[in-house]
């Protein structure tokens, strides 16, 4: 039987834990015997399986190339700047119209494109890893802060988080807000030191990365995706049986779904908590986002030789 380590590195943790719980139950019903999965956070590989020297997020990806790992979600902006270019198509602000949309891409041909990619860098960075399945891991992007974001014109001046995608940072700027690239988890720290005063994240990762305790506002404005992907390693990918190689990619696929769904569930129970205590949510309106859309429509032809040829026109128009 076949150790497979599937190390959760990102918050909301309980989010990610469904989707490898999810995994597990199906591999264990179509693979009996196979496979022995254990989940395990950052802490818990380092205690069992690193000498208790301690790992972060950012370790991941080469713990997968040199086979110490097996399996783990990572976003899809890293993916674009570590393995390649064409992950951060994902990010271009009002790409998928609904999660149908989304659905649509993911689960075809496109989506079996860009993962394939990461094995096949631009970058030249092999990275030893096998996309599956992709999740959303939140769902359509907000904007917690301690501003209120209504219209265009209240972007203006207003320091926020983003990924580090340039993607992620021109759209911000189109619109006259200043982009600063800084992890996720630091959004909190950012507030406190008056860095920021917000930034992108996603309904789930409110609560799970405790920004209700800095921040009074959810600026709901869904002008794009947050993603994550499950990966394998290659090494152990390649090791697995033809069968066991459908299989693997069968389970991953339905946790992914899954997850997708439980993403969207989530959005209504942390609107709940936050009409509880207090947190306003501010959901752009329609005409606001049309304007959004149009201040950031221009990203599309510079940055599009970033990307393969017919992309981003094949995801639009999927």
């Amino acid at each position: 039987m076949k150790t497979v380590r599937w190390v959760l590195a990102h918050e909301p943790i309980e989010l990610f834990l469904r989707a490898a719980n999810r995994f597990k139950e199906t591999i264990e019903q179509t693979a009996p015997g196979e496979l022995n999965l254990e989940i395990l956070t950052l802490s818990e590989y380092s205690d069992k399986y690193n000498n208790g020297e301690a790992v972060t997020k950012h370790d991941l990806l080469s713990l997968m190339s040199e086979g110490k790992i097996e399996v783990s979600q990572m976003y899809t902006s890293t993916l674009g700047r570590k393995h390649n270019r064409d992950m951060w198509a994902l990010d271009l602000p009002f790409l998928f119209k609904d999660h149908d949309h989304a659905t649509r891409v993911f689960e075809g041909p496109i989506g079996e494109q860009l993962l394939d990619g990461l094995g096949d860098s631009r970058l030249g960075e092999k990275g030893g890893v096998k996309g599956l399945a992709f999740t959303y891991s939140g769902g359509f992007r907000n904007i917690p802060a301690n501003v209120k974001i209504e219209k265009i014109e209240d972007f203006a001046g207003v320091k926020l988080r983003c990924n580090k995608s340039p993607i992620a940072q021109e759209t911000i700027e189109a619109v006259g807000g200043v982009s600063v690239p800084i992890e996720l988890e630091q959004i909190n720290e950012g507030v406190q030191s008056g860095e920021i005063v917000g930034g992108e994240s996603t309904y789930p990762r409110f609560y799970g990365l405790k920004q209700n305790e800095v921040m009074n506002t959810i600026n709901d404005t869904q002008h794009s995706l947050f993603l994550t992907t499950i990966l394998t390693s290659n090494s152990f990918w390649k090791d697995l049986d033809p069968e066991l190689q459908k299989k693997v990619q069968a389970a991953s696929f339905d946790a992914a779904k899954a997850e997708r769904v439980w993403s969207v569930e989530d959005i209504d129970l942390v609107q709940s908590q936050c009409a509880d205590e207090g947190i306003e949510v501010n959901i752009m309106s329609e005409a606001e986002r049309s304007r959004f859309q149009e201040k950031t429509a221009y990203i599309y032809d510079k940055f599009a030789d970033e990307f393969s040829e017919g992309l981003v026109d094949s995801i639009k128009n999927a």
